[in-house]
C-alpha cells in the first residue's frame, strides 16, 4: 500500500512519522510533496521518504492520498491533481469546513472521499481524529484508514454534521489545554517552584487526569468529587473557578470556534 501526503507541515509530518514508527508502511511506500525546494530537502532528510514538489506525482503514486494543506489551498491543489486521481484511490481531507459534497464537486467525479479532523497531539502519537465518509467508501476502506491512522491517533467515525463540533472539541482544544497548563505553571512559579518543574507538574496532572477519564469510564464530575475532600483545599479552588466562570468561558470559546468553522 502506498501513501501520499500533499503538504507536509506540522500535521502532515506528525502523520508520516506516526505511520513510519508504527510500521504500517516503509519509507519507500510514502511520498510527500512540499511547496518549495528548501522545505523539500528538509523534509526528505528528516523523514527519509520519497519527496517532490509535484502534487500530481504524489496523487499518481498513492493508493491512499492525504490532502494536508491549509483550507484556502484546497481548490488550487485539487485542480492540479483531479485528472490523475482514479476511482480506486481513497482521498482523505484534513481541512475544517470543506464538506464531502464540496470536495466531490471540486474533483468532478465519483471518488472515495473521507473527511477528517486530526489534532496536534498526533505529534506525540496521542491524537484524536473524527472522520466521516461519502457513500462510495466501504467498511473495509474505513478499517484500512483507521489502521493507518492508529500510529498517531485515535479515530471515531461520526456523522458529517458533527465535524465542526469535532473542530471545537478536539481539533482546536489543545490550545485551550496549553493555556490551562501555562496558567497553572505560572501560579506554581509565583508560589516559588522553578518554571521547568512547574510545567512538568502541571502537564503531568493534565495527562493523568485525562487518562483517568478514558480508562475508568467514570463521569468527570464524579472524578472531580473524589479530589474534593470536605473542608479541604481543592473544593475552595473549585469554588473560585466556578466564581470566575471557567465553565462558561470554555463553553463560549468552543461556541465561537464552532461558529467560525461552520463559515469556512
Amino acid at each position: 500500500m502506498k501513501l501520499g501526503f500533499i503538504g507536509c507541515g506540522n500535521m502532515g509530518t506528525a502523520m508520516v512519522k506516526g505511520v513510519l514508527d508504527s510500521g504500517k508502511c516503509t519509507k519507500e511506500e510514502i511520498m510527500i510533496s512540499t511547496k518549495s525546494e528548501k522545505s523539500l530537502e528538509d523534509k526528505k532528510n528528516a523523514l527519509g521518504v520519497q519527496a517532490t514538489t509535484d502534487n500530481a506525482k504524489v496523487a499518481t503514486f498513492a493508493d491512499v492520498l492525504f490532502l494536508a494543506v491549509k483550507p484556502q489551498f484546497y481548490a488550487e491543489v485539487i485542480a492540479q491533481i483531479r485528472d490523475v486521481v482514479s476511482e480506486e484511490k481513497i482521498v482523505i481531507s484534513i481541512a475544517p469546513g470543506k464538506t464531502l459534497e464540496w470536495l466531490g464537486e471540486q474533483f468532478g467525479k465519483e471518488l472515495k472521499i473521507i473527511r477528517t479532523m486530526p489534532n496536534t497531539p498526533a505529534m506525540v502519537k496521542e491524537g484524536m481524529m473524527g472522520m466521516c465518509v461519502n457513500s462510495l467508501v466501504t467498511e473495509d476502506d474505513i478499517s484500512l484508514v483507521r489502521d493507518i491512522c492508529s500510529g498517531f491517533s485515535r479515530t471515531e467515525v461520526i456523522a458529517e454534521h458533527l465535524m465542526d463540533v469535532v473542530t471545537a472539541v478536539s481539533g482546536s482544544s489543545p490550545a485551550y489545554v496549553f493555556m490551562f497548563i501555562e496558567a497553572m505553571a505560572d501560579a506554581a512559579v509565583a508560589g516559588g517552584m522553578p518554571r521547568k518543574q512547574a510545567y512538568t507538574f502541571a502537564a503531568q496532572a493534565v495527562l493523568g487526569s485525562a487518562k483517568m477519564v478514558l480508562e475508568t469510564g467514570m463521569h468527570p464530575g464524579e472524578l472531580k468529587d473524589m479530589v474534593c475532600s470536605p473542608a479541604g483545599t481543592t473544593i475552595q479552588a473549585v469554588r473560585v473557578l466556578e466564581g470566575k466562570g471557567m465553565r462558561s468561558a470554555v463553553f463560549e470559546a468552543m461556541e465561537k470556534c464552532l461558529e467560525i468553522s461552520r463559515k469556512m
